[in-house]
């Protein structure tokens, strides 16, 4: 099943450094995120203790130098932060990979229709596993209640979400164990596409079935010869039945 990929291509991401300028500077708050402000505003920002002076020290840096000083700066931190852990007796702190943090970016960014809800069975402390509910409301499988895992590389954005259907459902696109034909998971995918993207296209995969790439090649031949047969296989599977010789469980 093929998704366009058009409108997502001309969006961009920033990394939150790159919005340093000539007279732009980094800050950190209290909870040790990035404050921007230029150097009009400083006397208004609320700056942690130990910064005024290396802000003060930066108005005359350039740009790549700021940049310099506050990674410095956050290496610093960390590793306070680190001994302090371990002095304490608790565990090292874990950095978050590039792909955790791309991620905890793309939930945070999350705009799902009503049919569709996430879920994270192991917790705030796992979110590179997570679940999705697609509920169609129109066509063939409305009514119906799918689940997909999601497994998240750590080279996430670089490398495709790993997406299963563990609902058993009769459709040309998904097969009896579970896997998803779709373009932006396989040769499509690119870095700039995100969770978001693939939530609309499992969704689009409910609304409009193509026979034309199919991974059930059966359910995609009765759809492509008649219509209202794959239809009432649909609903048959849906309340719980055989389809030929493959029991599917009630989702409806």
């Amino acid at each position: 099943m093929r998704v366009s990929t058009s409108i997502i291509d001309s969006g961009r991401y920033e990394s939150a450094m790159s919005r340093v300028s000539s007279n732009e500077f980094t800050y950190c708050d209290e909870g040790e995120n990035p404050i921007f402000g230029g150097k009009k505003k400083i006397k208004d920002q609320k700056l942690v203790g130990g910064n005024l002076a290396l802000g003060n020290s930066m108005i005359d840096l350039k740009p790549t130098r700021v940049i310099r000083s506050m990674i410095r700066l956050f290496k610093v931190k960390e590793k306070q932060k680190e001994l302090a852990e371990n002095a304490n007796g608790g565990s090292p702190i874990k950095k978050q990979t590039a792909g955790e943090l791309r991620l905890h970016k793309d939930i945070s960014e999350l705009n799902l229709p009503k049919s569709c809800s996430i879920s994270f069975p192991n917790g705030k402390d796992d979110l590179m596993n997570f679940e999705v509910f697609i509920r169609p409301d129109e066509g063939y499988y409305r009514g119906g209640t799918f689940l997909f895992s999601f497994q998240i590389s750590p080279s996430y954005p670089h490398e495709a979400p790993k997406v299963k259907c563990k609902t058993k459902v009769y459709h040309p696109n998904i097969d009896l164990e579970g896997n998803v034909c779709l373009n932006i998971l396989r040769e499509d995918w690119k870095p700039v596409l995100n969770i978001n993207t693939v939530i609309y296209g499992l969704y689009h995969l409910f609304t409009e079935p193509n026979y034309e790439d199919p991974l059930n090649h059966d359910a995609a031949a009765v759809l492509r010869d008649n219509p209202k047969m794959f239809e009432s296989n649909v609903r048959r599977a849906m309340y719980g039945g055989y389809v030929g010789q493959t029991y599917f469980q009630r989702c409806i």
